[in-house]
């Protein structure tokens, strides 16, 4: 039997406030434990929420993004569930009446473009963390997390493939960092998935029994626990046996997926509206000017790339990948006012090699546009060769210094001196009268010969297209 394979994701996304949704307390990463948290983020009596404009405000401009309707009315509501990290003993979410509606993303598997509903997007807090290490035979709780706004964004089961997933999941995570609602740091808890995956025989309409994998953190870890799940599915259909609707949490050290607990119903959480909290609204003039704040988002810019840069797809959709490696491109090409698909090369080649090989982001690169910009400036002018260029970048790279300075210092000025490099030529003629020969008689294969020669006796420094044309007149005899 042939099955197909049906995805859904929900995604977490921490909101990039300064502080919680519903309290004054601060959210930044990495606190001594319990010393973020205030009284409503503990639940103490007598306390109230306050709802964070700045969070609803970023949920707009995801809602806008995706081109979802913006609820002018939406409802924060109680999930009740029980959890040592949860003291009030229900998350404040939103159910029935999210403050993002339907909306769609775009998404390129292997060259074909791709839609992927949104089915809505709902603003929530965050729950604490448990602690089990450090403390022996007992859990602490840290619920500095606790009241972090998060928007979980909740998509249609449109995807039928891991790739499928990881793509969407990556157009995503772009998205939220190109509007700057979240940092999209995964190793932290920013940005995080849960997936929902299901099979079914090919051609059938019903949907599978899924399972809920939790808690990823990684477009690997996406991608594995997908693929896992996936098989351990069809075997146990194949097999006999009958799916339970469940979670399950990857464990990615065994590469599989187990089994966490049953998979709670939306009625299991008895939500009702919080009465603390005053329906949430939003009128349609601060929709207005919401949208009009908005960036140049990654597929504007990729397309306005191609256009005013002339970039190919496959460039245009690598650079724009990120906003700051965009807005380094960008400026690297500016500075350099020179070929955009040379500046483009250097980008993705060197740059990006170096920048993986120290572990760097591009955001982080000790190598700034202004002087990126100014070596390839020196390559376009001829100045140096693309050659010589890669020996300049790796000094510019370590040192700090810029590339006019090491070409000066190393004199690794380009030869043009026709001159100069006919002289060359004529010696190393000379010197090797037997390839010559054999060159003239028909073997072309030499030529790459006297090239080597004549690059090691110029040290790399004559200029390659004048050293091929001279070289090829003197070889003709």
């Amino acid at each position: 039997m042939e099955w197909e394979t049906v995805i859904g994701l929900e995604v977490h996304a921490q909101l990039a406030t300064q502080s919680k949704i519903f309290s004054g307390a601060p959210t930044a990463y990495g606190a001594e434990p319990n010393t973020q948290a205030c009284a409503v983020d503990l639940a103490l009596p007598g306390v109230l929420p306050v709802l964070n404009a700045e969070a609803v405000r970023m949920a707009i401009r995801f809602g806008l993004a995706i081109g979802a309707h913006i609820a002018p009315v939406s409802v924060f509501a109680r999930k009740n569930y029980f959890y040592p990290d949860l003291p009030k003993g229900y998350q404040i979410s939103q159910y029935d009446l999210p403050v993002v509606g339907k909306g769609k993303l775009s998404i390129l598997v292997e060259g074909e473009e791709q839609i992927v509903g949104v089915t809505r997007a709902h603003l929530e807090e965050d729950a604490g963390k448990s602690l089990h290490e450090d403390f022996d035979g007992y859990s602490g709780i840290d619920l500095n997390r606790a009241g972090t706004p998060l928007l979980e964004i909740v998509s249609e089961p449109d995807m039928r493939s891991a790739k499928e997933a990881v793509a969407y999941l990556k157009k995503l995570h772009a998205l939220v960092r190109y509007l700057g609602i979240c940092d999209g740091n995964m190793q932290e808890g920013s940005f995080r998935c849960d997936a929902n995956v299901s099979v079914r025989p090919k051609g059938q309409k019903e949907f599978g029994t899924r399972a809920e994998i939790k808690n990823l953190n990684s477009f690997r870890f996406v991608e594995k626990a997908i693929n896992f799940e996936v098989e351990r599915q069809i075997e146990l259909l194949q097999s006999g046996g009958t799916m339970v609707q469940e979670t399950r949490l990857y464990d990615s050290v065994k590469d599989e997926t187990r089994s966490m607990r049953s998979k709670e119903e939306a009625n299991d959480y008895r939500y009702f509206p919080d009465p603390d909290l005053l329906p949430l609204e939003i009128h349609a003039d601060f929709i207005e000017q919401v949208r009009g704040q908005l960036p140049e988002l990654p597929d504007e810019k990729r397309d306005r790339f191609k256009t005013q840069y002339g970039l190919n797809d496959y460039d245009a959709l690598v650079l724009t990948a990120t906003r700051d490696l965009a807005d380094y491109y960008e400026a690297v090409t500016i500075e350099a006012g020179c070929d955009a698909k040379l500046c483009a090369n250097w980008v993705m080649g060197d740059l990006s090699a170096a920048l993986n090989k120290a572990g760097l982001e591009i955001e982080d690169s000790p190598l700034k546009a202004a002087r990126l910009a100014g070596l390839v400036k020196l390559i376009a002018d001829d100045t140096i060769s693309g050659k010589i260029a890669k020996q300049v970048f790796e000094v510019i790279w370590e040192s700090g210094e810029t590339a006019d300075v090491v070409i000066e210092k190393q004199g690794l000025r380009q030869i043009t001196d026709s001159g100069a490099i006919e002289a060359i030529i004529d010696q190393i003629l000379m010197d090797n009268p037997e390839q010559l020969t054999q060159y003239r008689s028909g073997k072309d294969k030499l030529f790459g010969f006297f090239v080597g020669q004549a690059m090691k006796a110029t040290q790399g420094k004559a200029n390659p297209q004048q050293l091929n044309d001279l070289l090829k007149s003197k070889l003709q005899g």
